[in-house]
C-alpha cells in the first residue's frame, strides 16, 4: 500500500509525455521546384518567330525589332520569340550582367572617395551620371547612377571597386556562363560599343529574370526618380527608362518592373522590361528595332506584354530561360536514415551570414527545431530518478517493519 502511494505520487511528479509527437508542429522539409516544361532548346535556335498557339488564340504581334523574346519570369517558360539566339550588340543592357555580377560583393552602405585615374578611359559620348573625383560615394549611389541614369562613369569607379577593368569582364563572362546565357561575349562592361561585344534577346532575357530574383537590383532597376550626391548638395535624376516614367510621350506601363534600357549608334535601341499583372511576371527583351523613331523600342516592348499577358494561359512554351542543370534542386533531400539516439540539447549554433544564390538554382528551405518540442526529456530524467529514489526507500522501509515484527 505504502510502495502504491510512493509510485502514485512519483508518477504525478512526472510530466505526461505528448500523445503523439506527428500532431505538433513538424520542421519545414525542403521542397522541390516544380518540374519544368519539357522543350526542345533548338527550337529558339531557328530563324523566324517561334510560338505554339491553340486555335483562336492571337498570334504575337508583327515587331520591327531584329530579335525579340518574351517569357513567363516565374517559370522561365518562353511564350514566343523571334530570332531568339541572333547576336547583336546590347547597348547599355549589358549593365544588367554588370549588376549580376558585382552586385554581391559590394555592400550598398560602403564608402569611396573617387580619384582621378578612375574616370579615364570612358568612351566618347558616353552617357553619365556625373561623378566627380574627390567627392566621397556611397555604392547604392553609384548602382543607382548605373540603373536610372546608365552613368558609364558610375560603371568605371565600380569595376574599379571589383578589382578594374578586366577583372570584371572576367567575372561578368562567368556569370553568363553560369547563368546558361551562351551568346554573350563581353568586352566593354558599360555597353559601349566595342568589337565582338554581343548578346542576344535570349541572354538578356535571362539577365532580366535573374536580376528580379535578386531584391538590390530589383529595387535599382524599379526607381523611377532619386537624388544623386555632389558634395555637400544633390540634384535629381530620372529612370531613362520611359515604359517606368512616362516621359517623353511614352505612356507608363501599368505594373512595370522597370530593368534597363539601352541605345548605341552601332546596336540601335535595346530593352529589357518586366511587368506583373495579377499572378503573372512577364519579361521581355526586345532588340534594334528597324521603324517608328527612337521610342519604337517601348511600344514594341508594350505590344509584346499586352500580347503575353492575355496568350499566356494558353500559350505552350517554346523554350526555357533555365539551364538544362537548373530544371534540378542544386542539392538533391537526402534520403530517410534510420532515428538515432537523442542526445542532450547545446546551446544553438550562431546561423552563418546569408550568401548569394544563383538566381536561377532551387533554393530547398533549411530543416529547423521546433520551439518547445525538446522539454519532455529535460524534466523526464531527473524526475525519473526521483521515482526510483521513493520507491527504494518504500521497500526497505517495508522489509525493516517485516524483520522487526
Amino acid at each position: 500500500m505504502i510502495v502504491s502511494s510512493f509510485m502514485a505520487a512519483a508518477l504525478l511528479l512526472l510530466p505526461s509525455a505528448p500523445a503523439d509527437r506527428a500532431t505538433g508542429p513538424r520542421p519545414v522539409e525542403p521542397v522541390p521546384p516544380p518540374a519544368a516544361v519539357r522543350v526542345d532548346p533548338v527550337v529558339l535556335h531557328r530563324p523566324g518567330t517561334q510560338v505554339r498557339l491553340p486555335p483562336g488564340v492571337k498570334a504575337p504581334p508583327r515587331l520591327s525589332a531584329r530579335s525579340w523574346l518574351i517569357a513567363d519570369a516565374a517559370t522561365g517558360d518562353v511564350l514566343a520569340a523571334h530570332d531568339a539566339h541572333r547576336r547583336l550588340p546590347p547597348a547599355s543592357t549589358m549593365k544588367t550582367l554588370f549588376a549580376l555580377a558585382l552586385l554581391p560583393g559590394l555592400p550598398p552602405e560602403r564608402q569611396h572617395t573617387v580619384s582621378e585615374h578612375e574616370l579615364r578611359g570612358i568612351g566618347d559620348g558616353s552617357s553619365l551620371v556625373g561623378i566627380r573625383e574627390e567627392i566621397t560615394y556611397r555604392v547604392a549611389d553609384l548602382w543607382r547612377g548605373v540603373f536610372l541614369s546608365s552613368g558609364n562613369d558610375a560603371v568605371r569607379v565600380l569595376a574599379g571597386l571589383n578589382g578594374g577593368w578586366e577583372a570584371t569582364v572576367r567575372k561578368m563572362q562567368a556569370t553568363a556562363r553560369v547563368l546558361g546565357a551562351h551568346d554573350t561575349r563581353v568586352v566593354s562592361p558599360d555597353g559601349y560599343d566595342a568589337p565582338g561585344q554581343v548578346s542576344s534577346a535570349y541572354d538578356l532575357a535571362v539577365f532580366g529574370r535573374a536580376g528580379l530574383r535578386n531584391p538590390d537590383f530589383a529595387r535599382y532597376a524599379a526607381t523611377p526618380y532619386a537624388k544623386f550626391p555632389a558634395g555637400r548638395w544633390s540634384y535629381g535624376i530620372r529612370n531613362t527608362n520611359r515604359l517606368l516614367t512616362g516621359a517623353d510621350g511614352v505612356k507608363r506601363y501599368p505594373g512595370i518592373l522597370g530593368i534597363k534600357n539601352g541605345y548605341t549608334s552601332h546596336a540601335g535601341h535595346t530593352l529589357i522590361a518586366a511587368a506583373r499583372k495579377g499572378p503573372r511576371t512577364l519579361v521581355v527583351s526586345v532588340m534594334n528595332p528597324r521603324r517608328g523613331g527612337a521610342y519604337a523600342v517601348y511600344e514594341e516592348a508594350r505590344d509584346l506584354l499586352d500580347w503575353g499577358f492575355a496568350a499566356a494561359p494558353h500559350a505552350r512554351p517554346v523554350g526555357s530561360l533555365l539551364p538544362p542543370r537548373a530544371a534540378l534542386p542544386v542539392r538533391a533531400a537526402a534520403a530517410p536514415q534510420a532515428p538515432r539516439a537523442r542526445k542532450a540539447p547545446s546551446a544553438p549554433p550562431t546561423p552563418p551570414a546569408p550568401r548569394s544564390v544563383p538566381p536561377t538554382a532551387a533554393v530547398s528551405v533549411a530543416t529547423l527545431p521546433v520551439p518547445g518540442q525538446d522539454d519532455g526529456p529535460r524534466l523526464l530524467l531527473p524526475l525519473t530518478f526521483v521515482g526510483s529514489a521513493c520507491l527504494a526507500a518504500a521497500t526497505l522501509w517495508w522489509v525493516r517493519r517485516r524483520t522487526d515484527e
